[in-house]
């Protein structure tokens, strides 16, 4: 009798185990980012922090029966909306993905939205899009954001500039959905709080000569100049031009001008200058920061926690769902970001899965310290940076 028991508890394993292993599915989720394009220096470590999550949760086989995770890159370009749309219905339609982290810029983030992710029923997590516009956006439930809207970013900029004691900037904005929507809430926050913004002026991408652009900036005058622009693009245009026209010499770059390019190009140049991106201290950041090291790339690189969260979030509402479907995904986004439940922290999804496996609730918290708001985006951390010695680095935590 005890030989039989024996038996049937080992086939009643293997049942089990194969059960499991027939459940067991390859889910893909694209990773749609501007490899090339004005931010193609910061999107590798973006691409690398989504990656890391999703073989993070691939190597526990905690998610859905064992289910393995396989990123799939598509090229958004950042400001081509043709070539990003077409980029992520290759995706969708011919990669099958489950779901989508990206994309990047707020211009083909929205093209993508309504052309490729409604149309299919595909969730969206964007780790970098701030239009403010986007959180008016029809999505159907299907869209959500790991960084916070530029509305939020306005205030954070318009408060560094005011404890520094300016009261009056030039400010310059790439003519796409992201430098107009930074622009306009840049200038509402700080008009508001009494400051005074001497011209607000569109400037191209891909320009060889900005001269003119910064003769009409500086005739304007201020003493600092606000550049919402793109870190490989024309914002670093307009800058040179500054430095070497002498129309400006101290600059408030925000997130989209704020990488290793910036040190790269001006190094000593821009001492004193400021700026702000998200970022957070908590410690979830710090882990990342040392993962993230550990798997060969910048952990503190602009939006690489962020990209790292979003895929994350995806997942672990695939879990809390139960499938990898975004028609079921889509509604366990804000139950797995937010509180009541389990803190849980880069490098503990394996614990998340399995949490959410056996029917707890959990707090993603992750690396920038998620919490999601109404319109399914983050509700704002950011860091102040400033230049010094040729480099800039992060001063104050907001």
């Amino acid at each position: 009798m005890k030989k039989l028991l024996l038996a049937t508890s080992a086939m009643t394993m293997i049942s089990g185990a194969a059960v499991t292993a027939a459940n067991a599915e390859d889910i893909k989720i694209g990773v749609i980012l501007g490899f090339t394009g004005p931010l193609e220096s910061i999107t590798p470590a973006m691409g690398s922090g989504a990656e890391l999550a999703m073989s993070e949760v691939s190597e526990s086989g905690a998610l859905l029966d064992g289910s393995t995770v396989t990123p799939v890159r598509g090229d958004s370009t950042c400001i081509d909306s043709s070539a990003a749309t077409t980029s992520a219905e290759r995706l969708v339609t011919s990669d099958n993905v489950n779901a989508i982290m990206g994309a990047d810029c707020s211009g083909v983030t929205g093209a993508i939205l309504q052309n490729v992710a409604r149309a299919n029923g595909v969730v969206m997590i964007s780790p970098s899009a701030t239009s403010p516009g986007l959180s008016t956006a029809e999505d159907d439930g299907l869209f959500f954001r790991t960084a916070p809207s530029d509305a939020r970013q306005g205030q954070i900029m318009t408060e560094i500039l005011g404890d520094r004691g300016v009261t009056e900037v030039a400010l310059t904005y790439t003519n796409n959905d992201y430098g107009k929507g930074l622009a306009d809430a840049f200038q509402s926050a700080f008009e508001a709080a009494g400051g005074s913004v001497t011209i607000s002026a569109a400037h191209e991408d891909g320009k060889a000569d900005y001269s003119a652009e910064v003769g009409a900036l500086a005739s304007a005058g201020g003493e600092v100049l606000v550049v919402a622009g793109y870190v490989d693009q024309g914002g670093s245009g307009i800058v040179r031009s500054s430095l070497d026209s002498g129309a400006f010499d101290t600059f408030f770059f925000p997130d989209g001008m704020v990488g290793a390019a910036l040190n790269e190009n001006f190094g000593d140049e821009l001492n004193g200058s400021i700026g702000s991106y998200p970022g957070t201290d908590s410690t979830g950041a710090a882990t990342f920061f040392e993962m993230a090291e550990a798997a060969g790339f910048d952990g503190t690189s602009t939006f690489a926690a962020e990209s790292y969260d979003a895929a994350a979030l995806i997942m672990l509402a695939m879990q809390a769902a139960g499938s990898s479907a975004s028609a079921d995904l889509k509604d366990h986004v804000f139950d797995v970001a937010n509180a009541p439940g389990v803190e849980i922290f880069p490098g503990e999804l394996a614990k998340g899965l399995e949490l959410l496996a056996a029917g707890e609730d959990i707090d993603y918290v992750g690396a920038s310290a998620v919490e999601l708001i109404g319109a399914g985006e983050s509700a704002g951390n950011f860091q102040e940076i400033e230049f010094a010695d040729g480099v800039y680095s992060t001063v104050k935590y907001r």
